[in-house]
């Protein structure tokens, strides 16, 4: 696979906001490319905010995959930028904070939003409240140490701040904070605007999570009325992580659907894992639509042979028949 060309830097303007574009999205796959590419920059070694957003915008994607030793080797290029004023610091503090949150240090972390803030007070200069959104950071692992009544007031102030902005996108995330750090009927309330709040938006990534908790808060139900609205909401969201790769949401998806007594849906990269280097090429193939004489055609074998694998296939992947073996391959990744 041949890697990302790295942009010259009349090009750095508008590929750095691209990149950012194609996280805030969810096209993970995507902006970790870009990002990655943008991260070899001369440029990202000399301007302070936009090497603050390459490897903070770097160091997101690759803990949404679940890349963590991958995210602290991210991690060290913001060393530098930690005792920088204005946006650089607070992006490398920021970025930091999510870091030490999966690492299993809140106390840290919290100082790290707090630290995140305390930088963007000293300019206006970075005009996006989502970019460095350091009060939802801080109100969720301020409830991990037990500080919920501080958690609840960052959240709500959160909340006016991206109202203020226009941002749909911005807004639905500040709802998304509230219903985590709060407790009660609410929460659904709450989740659901978010979810509407999103409506037009393209913000897969965000979607998918408040789906998730949305699933979540449905299934404490003791009627189980919500059940088959979780259901549904919850494989909207694994669908959507298969395809990113996002292996820690597609872990919280996939605990909420055993909750349910509802087998998982594998992405083609944990299916295609099962078969030999043989059966792969059928597999396709015959995902394809192709015959088996076709595809004996195409690999220059036997129909028997086609047969042969295809049994194989069947029998390893749990399944009857060719009709269902496009389901349960997944989604190609």
């Amino acid at each position: 696979m041949r890697s990302p060309e790295v942009p010259d830097e009349a090009d750095l303007a508008d590929a750095l906001p691209s990149a950012l574009v194609s996280v805030r999205a969810g096209r993970i796959r995507e902006g970790l490319a870009a990002l990655t590419a943008l991260r070899a920059h001369p440029v990202a070694a000399v301007d302070p905010v936009a090497g603050g957003l390459i490897a903070a915008a770097l160091l997101d994607c690759r803990l949404a995959r679940g890349d963590v030793g991958e995210a602290i080797v991210v991690g060290g290029d913001l060393d530098a930028l930690l005792e920088l004023p204005g946006p650089p610091g607070a992006l490398a503090h920021h970025a930091r904070g999510e870091l030490t949150t999966v690492l299993g240090q809140d106390e840290l972390a919290v100082e790290h939003f707090t630290t995140a803030g305390e930088r963007l007070a000293e300019t206006e200069a970075l005009t996006d409240p989502t970019l460095v959104p350091w009060r939802a950071s801080a109100a969720v692992a301020l409830v991990r140490v037990g500080r919920h009544r501080e958690a609840v007031a960052l959240a709500e102030e959160w909340r006016g701040v991206t109202a203020a902005s226009g941002s749909q996108y911005a807004h639905a995330h500040a709802l998304r904070t509230l219903a985590i750090v709060g407790v009660g009927g609410d929460r659904v309330v709450l989740l659901r605007e978010a979810r509407a709040t999103l409506s037009g938006v393209v913000a897969r990534r965000l979607a998918a999570q408040i789906d998730t908790d949305l699933a979540g808060l449905l299934l404490l139900d003791p009627t189980g009325a919500g059940t088959d609205e979780a259901r549904d909401l919850l494989r909207s969201a694994e669908e959507y992580a298969g395809l990113e790769e996002l292996w820690p949401l597609q872990g919280r998806v996939r605990r909420l659907l055993d909750r349910m007594g509802e087998q998982p849906h594998r992405v083609r990269s944990e299916a295609m894992a099962t078969l030999t280097a043989a059966e792969r090429r059928v597999a396709l193939l015959a995902t394809e639509g192709l015959t088996n004489r076709r595809i004996a055609e195409e690999l220059v074998v036997t129909v028997k042979a086609v047969e042969w694998h295809l049994s194989h296939i069947y029998r390893k992947l749990g399944i009857a028949s060719r009709s269902h073996l496009a389901s349960t391959l997944g989604t190609p990744v």
